[in-house]
């Protein structure tokens, strides 16, 4: 069955912040933005005083609002940032799968990635880095004990647990929280993957590439988050969007059922 095909460890952790590992680790944090000129300084500021020795790149997707030229401004100033520009909106996953290959090609040993609009705050940064002593991918969870989401009504978090629940079932995943972008992957898990055969390049991605990592046999571990919705800017999630996103995980669960590689 192919909810057994792979012998994938998943445990939920909360762990303590281990700075000197952290130091010694080359670390990778890259933010997919379109339009958060209000919210990446401020993000910025936060990664950098949770994870003062990590370098961070922004993906940004040609910003209106002059978030791509703000990056560019402060990189400037500090060598820790770097600045990847897109010609246009292309989409959540390949802006990620962008940092990946950008982290894979400048030998890093970490890569993690959070939102761009506060939602994923970067003071649970050192918990989920600590999370990969025990596993090569820690994903920051909303539903596991310690774990809670702020500020969203009761269709948000319907909606959530639906998507969720949608998923683990068709692509037998583990993690109670397979939607979610706050994740921290050790870069060498990375490597072998053929970015350019994933389907996704919407939101549907989170929980395709789980299910890419789940097939190679990566080992994960949840860490406890506290989610809150943005305060500043306007979200880019859109119905379009969202159908699409069910449509893609129905054909990819398709696959995983009938044991199609």
């Amino acid at each position: 069955m192919p909810f057994d095909d792979v012998d994938m460890t998943t445990t939920t952790l909360m762990p303590q912040a281990d700075s000197t590992a952290h130091s010694q680790t080359r670390t990778l944090v890259t933010i997919a933005t379109y339009n958060e000129r209000d919210n990446l300084p401020l993000l910025l500021d936060a990664i950098q005083a949770a994870l003062p020795d990590a370098d961070i790149l922004v993906i940004d997707d040609n910003s209106p609002d002059g978030t791509g030229r703000y990056c560019d401004e402060r990189s400037a100033a500090d060598k820790r940032l770097h600045c990847l520009h897109r010609a246009g909106k292309l989409g959540l996953g390949t802006a990620t799968i962008a940092g990946m290959r950008y982290a894979i090609e400048q030998n890093y040993d970490v890569m993690v990635n959070l939102d761009a609009d506060f939602s994923h705050h970067p003071r649970h940064l050192p918990a989920l880095l600590t999370g990969l002593n025990t596993a090569d991918v820690a994903i920051g969870s909303r539903y596991v004990p310690g774990g809670k989401v702020e500020n969203w009504p009761f269709y948000r978090r319907a909606m959530s647990w639906c998507v969720n629940t949608y998923a683990r079932v068709l692509l037998g995943l583990r993690p109670r929280d397979v939607s979610g972008a706050y994740r921290a992957y050790k870069v060498e898990v990375l490597r072998p993957i053929d970015f350019d055969r994933i389907v996704s390049r919407g939101y549907s991605f989170q929980e395709e590439l789980l299910w890419v990592l789940k097939r190679a046999r990566a080992s994960m571990v949840e860490v406890p988050i506290t989610f809150a919705d943005r305060e500043r800017g306007v979200s880019k999630i859109n119905k379009s969007e969202a159908l699409a996103a069910i449509a893609i995980l129905f054909r990819l669960g398709i696959k995983n059922w009938l044991g199609i590689r």
